[in-house]
């Protein structure tokens, strides 16, 4: 007994096109909305920028106080407003408590004895890879009044430092009791600090 072989019928070229197409759109569709949610969930997984700008305005003005340490930078009394540190590398981290106090002491010596007096603004930035780097950032986020600072009461000084073993960079925004030409100062070396910064008791 035989059974007869029914003919498949013919699909029209069109049909085979659009199905084509139709089957094209929903796996691109696919690709998109799952490529959109792995860049939702590596944004989701990236932590907030750090916000480093410091708004000189809303720092304290005038010189500096009349007792206690006497800040200056190149021989001129200073107020200290704000002092940031960052690691000097990838793999470095800032000290806390008694190892942060002496660092910043190891910056400049006394140093630590001027922020307990001037009550700065403390900022903790995050690593840093270069001391260029770190200046120029600091320098722009922190934008001083005039001519970067030049002929206004307000200066700032940054540059790499030591303390033991370990590397860290330092920004100071001061402001003095009247204008003056102080401006931006970059210190080029670890030795120059002492010559920049001095701490009078």
């Amino acid at each position: 007994m035989f059974v007869e072989a029914q003919a498949v019928p013919d699909v029209p070229l069109f049909v085979l096109l659009g199905g084509a197409a139709l089957v094209i759109a929903v796996l691109f569709l696919f690709v998109v909305v799952l490529v959109a949610l792995l860049r939702s969930r590596a944004k989701r997984l990236e932590p907030p920028p750090v916000d480093l700008r410091i708004d000189v305005g809303d720092l304290p003005r005038g010189g500096p106080p009349e007792k206690g340490p006497r800040l200056e930078i190149y021989g001129t009394p200073v107020r200290l407003a704000a002092l940031v540190l960052a690691p000097a590398g990838r793999n470095s981290e800032l000290p806390a408590g008694a190892a942060l106090s002496d660092a910043i002491d190891s910056l400049v010596p006394e140093l630590m004895s001027v922020v307990g007096a001037h009550q700065p603004l403390f900022r903790r930035w995050p690593f840093q890879l270069s001391t260029q780097g770190f200046t120029h950032t600091f320098f722009n986020n922190v934008p001083l009044p005039g001519d970067h600072g030049k002929g206004t009461p307000w200066c700032c000084v940054a540059g790499r430092f030591e303390a033991g073993d370990q590397q860290f960079l330092a920004g100071l925004v001061c402001t003095a009791g009247k204008a003056n030409s102080l401006a931006q100062i970059t210190v080029q070396h670890v030795g120059q600090w002492m010559d920049v910064v001095r701490v009078k008791n």
